[in-house]
């Protein structure tokens, strides 16, 4: 497969796995009811990204350091919000 294909795809998918946090982020954001929110599956999950984060830093692949800084910063939001209204 072409190389830029791939790049691609990995861009694509980088894009729609941060998107899909918005709606969760904003929800939360307005109505600050986080009841319904795991702290230790947001708190696992955080510190996953951080990984995958630092992991492709390490090897330089900017689809996995692009979407996970984002997605660790909304997944922070939220982990922030669940500890301020939790």
């Amino acid at each position: 497969m072409d190389a830029n294909i791939i790049e691609l795809i990995g861009y694509l998918a980088a894009f729609l796995t941060t998107i899909s946090f918005i709606p969760q982020v904003w929800q939360v954001w307005k109505t600050k009811s986080v009841k319904d929110i795991s702290l230790l599956m947001y708190s696992l999950f955080f510190i996953g990204i951080l990984l995958w984060f630092t992991y492709g830093v390490c090897i330089g692949n900017w689809p996995i350091i692009f979407a996970n800084a984002i997605t660790g910063t909304l997944a922070a939001i939220v982990l922030v919000f669940k500890i301020k209204y939790g």
